[in-house]
């Protein structure tokens, strides 16, 4: 008796399809290739994939052409399974690099380097597969490490570095020629140099320093030139020149004496913010919880409509501008939806040729705008435009790189008006006089007679879980009459019994038990996204806005957003979360009724003061505290600040207001 044949796969034909890259073809789908008769790229035609088990003519049509316009994908995993790498990098190759991924890739195997998750030791294997005689010193690998040490800067916030830092990275990497290296770097137009700052003296006193000839002027000092990706440092030199520009071009909207007519039951500080916004062209509202932020924005918008301006308000989260349109009574959007982000370029539709038709913009929750949409948002207004910013410096940084509200304030070229007496104090409120303490560097026993706030001591991140999902789903609503549906778990971490994943779960079984039948979401399921996707219909979502599924379809969510309603499909559905408990970052900028912070022994080396801070201040009515991190939060509270960003946009503002 014969053998029967047995056909193997090719390996890139597998690995292809393996990693999900064929559009419309399912896992099960991808297994019954085989016995079609389908084992390479070849073999792949319509009249053959019509042998699948339920597949139709027009499936088969379709599969064949999701599989032919692929194609670049299959190039890049051609080059990945070469070089041993997961071929799941393919799709981001090429999205990132463009339907020509694979030649680029041939061409400089180190540009991999510049996708997210890939190691200079993956960029290096493929260089070897790829290069013949690949060498370490090649100048391509030193530009992509100059880049990715940039880059890697940028996740804690800095957009630029000592340049000496930068030589230290490529020295580690084995670079011979750091030099040559960001030579290679600033020449490819991804990385700019910065020369240092001129060293400031005193004309008058001639005090040149103590070895200084008086005709001779210092020099600068080389160890302060820095370096930055080219699209940071233009952000940042972009935010300068236009607040000097809004600031030059402003006109009076009214009288100060104006003020008069919004004046009632503001204090003298807050009256000095209205007037602020009628005359400068930029200026900032700041100040900690129950100190009259939202009163005082209140009033600005009050007498601007009555002197006919033009008004447009904006905050970074859906949640954040429904408050502030609650507040004013007057229509509020994302920052995002303002500028009329297109989803999928990451551009915006307002700018300088399109500029906002708006007299004021006031945007609020300043402290969450990074260098970026700050770039974005001030070149959209056109000369003339006054713009206020309203934020708590206190809280902690955004996501993205920069520091835009300290530096504004840390520069002294715009008017900044700090709002300091504690109304909500006055009034009993245990959460402000707890998160006031805070902000000031102190963490006091809590008094809190009606259980505003109750502190719940817990010996352990799973004592501290099973506390958490007691509080929210019996004791809060029990005692207190706050729906669950309106209570946010808030804690540090994503892993360990007391982070994200296991607190999600959870909350699920108990809140909102099911099966997952789409994608694991139910109807009722609370979400929270992680990205941007503001090209869905009809309203799209920005990253960290929460919502409920509403409904499901074939592969698609319905999600009601503070935005509006979203259905979501596509790849926008990976970007979506369980948010019952969402990290500290992601819950910023929105508020609830009730708040549950947990800070499990796992979270004790990330606390500090802005974070804890920033979570205490997500709470309305009442704020739970799960307190299982031990001493780590006194400590934190005491001493430590969150880590300084290195940014250049403090020195940029102060030399563009002296030219």
């Amino acid at each position: 008796m014969s053998a029967v044949p047995t056909t193997t796969t090719d390996p890139v034909f597998a690995a292809f399809c393996a990693a999900g890259l064929w559009p419309g073809l399912g896992k099960r789908a991808a297994a019954e290739l085989p016995a079609a008769g389908i084992t390479s790229s070849d073999d792949v035609t319509a009249d053959r994939l019509l042998k699948l088990p339920r597949v139709g003519r027009q499936r088969a049509e379709r599969l064949f052409s999701s599989f032919l316009a692929a194609a670049p994908t299959y190039e890049v995993v051609e080059l990945l399974v070469g070089a041993g790498l997961d071929a799941k990098l393919a799709s981001t190759a090429a999205d990132a690099l463009g339907n020509d991924a694979a030649r680029r890739l041939r061409d400089d195997p180190w540009a991999l380097l510049g996708l997210t998750g890939v190691t200079l030791g993956d960029a290096d294997r493929l260089a070897i597969a790829v290069l013949p005689g690949a060498d370490r010193q090649d100048t391509r690998r030193g530009r992509a490490v100059v880049a990715h040490t940039l880059r890697t800067a940028t996740r804690d916030g800095h957009t630029v570095l000592p340049a000496d830092l930068v030589v230290a990275a490529l020295r580690a990497e084995g670079v011979a020629d750091p030099v040559a290296a960001i030579g290679a770097a600033v020449e490819s137009g991804e990385v700019l140099e910065h020369e240092p700052p001129e060293p400031e003296y005193d004309e008058d006193a001639g005090d040149l320093g103590p070895h200084q000839p008086d005709d001779e002027l210092p020099e600068p000092d080389p160890a302060l030139r820095t370096l930055s990706l080219a699209r940071y440092g233009m952000a940042e030199e972009a935010v300068a020149e236009n607040v000097a520009r809004l600031a030059a071009t402003a006109e009076r909207i009214a009288d100060p004496a104006a003020v008069r007519s919004v004046a009632r039951g503001l204090d003298d500080a807050q009256k000095q913010a209205v007037a602020q916004v009628l005359g400068a062209g930029v200026s900032l509202l700041t100040g900690g919880p129950g100190t009259g932020k939202s009163r005082t924005v209140a009033a600005v918008v009050k007498l601007l409509q009555a002197k006919g301006a033009e008004v447009a308000l904006a905050a970074p989260t859906g949640r954040a501008a429904k408050r502030l349109e609650e507040l004013t009574d007057h229509p509020a959007v994302t920052v995002h939806r303002l500028l009329g982000a297109q989803g999928t370029s990451g551009g915006f539709a307002r700018n300088e040729e399109w500029p906002l038709d708006a007299d004021v913009v006031v945007v609020d929750e300043a402290s969450m705008l990074d260098v970026e949409l700050t770039a974005a948002l001030l070149e959209a207004c056109q000369d003339g435009t006054h713009l206020l910013l309203v934020g708590d410096p206190a809280q902690l940084p955004s996501i993205g790189p920069g520091h835009v509200l300290g530096d504004l304030i840390d520069s002294g070229v715009v008017p900044v008006t700090e709002l300091t007496t504690l109304y909500r104090q006055a009034e009993g409120g245990a959460i402000a006089r707890l998160a006031n303490a805070v902000r000031g560097g102190e963490l006091p026993p809590v008094d809190s007679p009606d259980r505003e706030v109750v502190v719940v001591p817990a010996g352990g991140s799973a004592e501290a879980a099973k506390r958490v999902v007691q509080l929210v789903t019996d004791s809060i609503p029990r005692a207190l009459r706050i729906d669950p549906a309106t209570v946010q778990v808030v804690t540090p971490v994503h892993r360990g019994p007391a982070g994200t994943i296991e607190l999600n779960k959870a909350l699920k079984a108990r809140l909102n038990p099911g099966d997952g039948t789409v994608w694991g979401f139910d109807v009722g399921d609370r979400v929270v996204a992680t990205a941007n996707h503001l090209d869905l219909e009809p309203t799209g979502f920005a990253n960290g806005e929460t919502g409920v599924v509403t409904g499901t379809g074939d592969g698609t969510l319905d999600v009601d957003f503070a935005s509006g309603p979203v259905t979501v499909s596509g790849s926008a559905m990976s970007d979506l979360r369980h948010g019952w408990a969402i990290t500290v970052h992601r819950a910023q900028g929105s508020e609830w009724p009730g708040v549950v912070v947990v800070l499990p022994p796992e979270a004790g080396g990330m606390l500090s003061r802005p974070l804890v801070y920033t979570a205490l201040t997500r709470a309305q009515r009442h704020l739970s505290i799960v307190h299982a991190s031990g001493a780590a939060l006194a400590r934190a509270v005491s001493q430590v600040d969150v880590r300084p960003r290195r940014t250049r946009l403090a020195q940029l503002l102060a030399e563009n207001a002296g030219d």
